[in-house]
């Protein structure tokens, strides 16, 4: 009974340890939304500044708030929508409210095989109503996951 029990233990246990590692799926570990990161300037000094107060909304969307008075932000990460080649954002600094529109195409991107596809986008020269901000300079046209700066708002 003892030689049928150590011959059967080591197979059963090997069968074993390969069902639980088979079974696990594989994690996506790299970054799978592709945002527009827009960093704030002073107008004067050309200088990287963070607005004392941020608040941003798509226009019509005022419940849907990306930041509300956020402190301190000096790069903010908007979501851009894929079905559709344009959007405006309501830009609120300082209590002193812009519009800015982005013109932009859209493409799938496969992430891995992991994390499968995203949307990238490209875009064009943004506009804004110019209250507070005073000009847009469009730093990478290419919206990707990597962190990279794409547009520089003067304000």
């Amino acid at each position: 009974m003892k030689n049928i029990f150590q011959g059967y233990f080591l197979p059963i246990l090997a069968i074993l340890f390969q069902l639980l590692y088979s079974c696990t799926p594989e994690s996506c570990f790299e970054e799978t939304e592709a945002f527009l990161k827009a960093s704030f300037y002073n107008n004067d000094t050309k200088q990287l500044q963070a607005p004392d107060s941020l608040t941003i909304f798509g226009l019509n969307m005022e419940l849907f708030k990306v930041y509300n008075k956020s402190l301190k932000i000096q790069t903010a990460l908007l979501p851009l929508n894929p079905g559709t080649d344009n959007c405006k954002f309501i830009i609120k600094i300082n209590g002193i409210s812009d519009t800015v529109e982005l013109v932009y195409y859209s493409f799938p991107h496969l992430v891995s095989k992991e994390c499968g596809y995203t949307f990238y986008h490209n875009i064009e020269q943004p506009v804004s109503t110019n209250n507070i901000i005073k000009y847009i300079y469009l730093n990478n046209s290419s919206i990707t996951t990597n962190n990279e700066e794409n547009i520089r708002i003067f304000y």
